[in-house]
């Protein structure tokens, strides 16, 4: 489940010192460009989706926001900015990675659709990537199972937030998950990572797991000032374990460390294109020549030239929410760079609010200490999650 990054050394801004954490302001400042894109594209995206528009239609959207946006923002870095993760449109019991390709099967959003957005964006190889659940064309609470993962995953999210910071690891925030899965007696999705962010690297090697298995552990680390992460949560109102059906994989990214000699002149040229368009982060097949990509990525993926990104399912019947947001640790306080997006209207039968272990963490400040002869930080308000 860990991939190797690309070198640091790909930085188009040449000022750029060797420091490449967040103590450096420049970097600070890349990492908060791509947020601030991110975040716009994100709200476009949502206000975008209606009931009875084609999925691919929706993803070619976002990632075309994000490219135009990218060229007329931090105009400093001239090229190496763009899409750090493609848009994603995810229905209902679909777990994650549909991105698909004009000439695949039409997939509709239907009203009352339970739907993840996934979408990402890098400036100079830092990216940043979110994921938001919506409920398409909703004009009255949503009650049931839908209510319940949705609550599940946004409490959850917002618990985890507050134990990103210095001295707790990440086993807290694996435990504060489950906490948050039983309250709203749903489970939380197997299989789910959540990774430090470095520069051209969104998965490095310190992960906090979403939910512990025999099979898939983590080593325990405790969290530090200076360091990025990208915050996955994703619940089920099934069983938890999602697996792949007959949904065609789009999304790859290029294993930095595996080189092979392609025979195929077509997997030779999108390779190619691949190396030169993206060489760190993920990307869907539409983006590549439209003529070769399908015959050309065979051949890639069978020599194990790129990573694959599986569209994976729960149950038929089942829901998944989702919240995914990258977080920086600062000095005196923990910085959620997405974000907040209008949240779905909600109406659980089960609540949080009784919970002491979740309440003693939800109450928890960002600010860790106050700074001296400064003015209060105003901060984005955060949007509360109505469960009446």
């Amino acid at each position: 489940f860990t991939r190797l990054c690309t070198p640091d050394m790909d930085i188009e801004d040449e000022e750029l010192d060797q420091n490449l954490d967040i103590s450096n302001p420049q970097v600070l400042d890349k990492f908060k460009a791509a947020a601030d894109i991110a975040n716009r594209v994100m709200v476009a995206v949502l206000e975008f989706i209606q009931p009875g528009q084609n999925v691919v239609e929706i993803c070619s959207h976002g990632d075309r926001l994000i490219e135009e946006v990218c060229q007329v923002s931090f105009k400093k870095v001239k090229k190496n900015k763009g899409i750090a993760f493609p848009t994603c449109i995810s229905i209902n019991n679909c777990a994650g990675h549909l991105s698909p390709l004009p000439e695949d099967p039409v997939v509709i959003v239907q009203q009352g659709d339970l739907v993840k957005v996934t979408l990402g964006v890098h400036i100079d190889g830092f990216p940043v990537v979110t994921s938001h659940s919506w409920i398409v064309g909703q004009t009255e609470p949503a009650t049931g199972k839908v209510s319940d993962v949705v609550c599940a995953a946004y409490y959850a999210s917002e618990c985890a937030l507050r134990l990103i910071r210095p001295g707790k690891t990440n086993t807290d925030v694996t435990n504060i998950i489950k906490k948050c899965a039983e309250a709203f007696q749903v489970q939380p999705l197997e299989g789910v990572l959540s990774h430090q962010v470095k520069h051209n690297c969104l998965d490095a090697n310190n992960v906090i797991i979403n939910r512990p298995d025999i099979d898939q552990q983590v080593e325990e680390f405790t969290f530090e000032v200076n360091q990025v992460y990208c915050i996955d949560i994703v619940m089920s109102t099934g069983e938890g374990k999602a697996k792949e059906v007959s949904t065609r994989t789009t999304v790859f990214k290029r294993a930095a460390d595996r080189n092979y000699s392609l025979k195929l002149q077509a997997s030779r040229q999108i390779l190619a294109e691949i190396n030169t368009k993206f060489p760190s982060h993920p990307f869907s097949l539409r983006s590549l020549d439209e003529k070769k990509r399908r015959m050309g990525i065979v051949d890639i993926v069978k020599h194990e030239l790129v990573d694959s990104y599986p569209v994976l399912y729960e149950k038929e019947g089942e829901y998944i929410a989702q919240f995914q947001f990258t977080v920086m640790i600062m000095p005196n306080s923990t910085v959620r760079l997405n974000g907040p997006f209008p949240l779905p209207h909600v109406s659980s039968q089960y609540s949080v609010d009784q919970n002491e272990e979740i309440q003693k963490v939800l109450q928890m400040n960002l600010q860790r200490k106050k700074k001296r002869n400064t003015k209060k930080p105003s901060g984005k308000a955060v949007e509360q999650m109505d469960t009446a």
